[in-house]
């Protein structure tokens, strides 16, 4: 039986690659989950129930849970 691989090694800039790709993906979805509810008489929360850019949307923030962001060590951190 086949099993799944745990590691990936996947640069940086496939990530942002993969990001990218799943924001397009997410807003296309979007859109015609806009034009479908629009059309429709069913109410828009039916059909988000079900629908694949929620699902893109919460990969996306596990993907952004997992980056680690600079902080600098010694000096005091400004943001912004």
């Amino acid at each position: 039986m086949a099993r799944y691989n745990v590691n990936f090694e996947l640069s940086v800039e496939d990530m942002a690659l993969i990001e990218d790709a799943l924001l397009r993906a997410k807003n296309d979805y979007s859109k015609d989950l806009v034009k479908t509810a629009s059309n429709d008489d069913a109410p828009i929360g039916e059909a988000a129930s079900q629908d694949p850019a929620r699902r893109i949307h919460d990969l996306l923030g596990r993907l952004h849970n997992q980056k680690v962001f600079y902080r600098p060590k010694r000096e005091t951190y400004i943001g912004g």
